[in-house]
């Protein structure tokens, strides 16, 4: 089963500082047909002006994760943490039993664009955490977040794993495995997963299929994130 989320019918607000499109019900925008998929609750992609910003703010109980496509962003939290991080790095915060943080763009002239996701950890109140890492070296399928670190991912609090595809490869094979779904998040290009079509800012959400075949007939460059979850037979 393909359940394709159009970029275009994807929640949106524009704050002047901030245009940012939501995957899922996220702040203002409530849509009861788009809570989320399994653990995985937000998939926010941000647009955020030269020195705009998210100022310090609270959170709890989350896993929460940002992967950089353009630009630099200076994180500061509670912890102790003041980092910049620069397009193709990921960062992991584990929200837990709380944490403040903030982020904003540095830039004076070069906006920064971002994927907020929010995934639910399998405990609360946990200690909370930091970790990040660049990927922006790598291509091809490489493995960002996962329970445990395996293959020098960053680790989370939840039976998910999260990878990056960027290639021009014509055809990828996914096996799926029974009790796991998976959602597919497009950052730039045009694919045929299984027959159907997604291109920039499409989500889709495969489940019930033993193999997944992600072609890219045009043969350009293309960037996406695949999302690894436990099945949890929601609608």
């Amino acid at each position: 089963m393909l359940e394709v989320r159009k970029s275009s019918e994807r929640g949106y607000a524009d704050h002047g500082w901030l245009q940012t499109y939501h995957s899922f019900s996220f702040a203002d925008y409530y849509d009861p047909q788009h809570m989320g998929v399994s653990s995985l609750r937000v998939i926010n992609e941000d647009l955020i002006q030269p020195g705009g910003g998210f100022p310090l703010h609270p959170h709890q109980n989350m896993e929460i994760i940002t992967y950089l496509i353009d630009g630099e962003i200076e994180h500061q939290d509670t912890l102790g943490n003041r980092n910049r991080l620069k397009a193709g790095m990921v960062q992991v915060m584990t929200a837990g039993s709380g944490i403040l943080h903030s982020e904003y763009n540095p830039s004076k002239n070069h906006p920064l664009k971002l994927l907020q996701i929010w995934i639910r950890p399998h405990t609360q109140g946990l200690k909370p955490g930091y970790r990040q890492r660049s990927f922006d070296h790598l291509d091809g399928l490489n493995l960002l977040v996962s329970p445990d670190g395996r293959q020098g991912s960053l680790p989370i609090n939840q039976d998910a794993l999260l990878y990056l595809l960027k290639s021009d490869q014509s055809q990828l094979h996914w096996p799926l495995s029974s009790g796991r779904q998976l959602y597919l998040q497009v950052i730039e290009g045009e694919l045929e997963v299984n027959g159907t079509r997604i291109s920039n800012g499409d989500g889709l959400r495969i489940r019930e299929l033993r193999d997944l075949v992600v072609n890219n007939p045009s043969g350009q460059p293309v960037e996406l994130l695949l999302f690894d979850l436990a099945d949890d037979n929601s609608k």
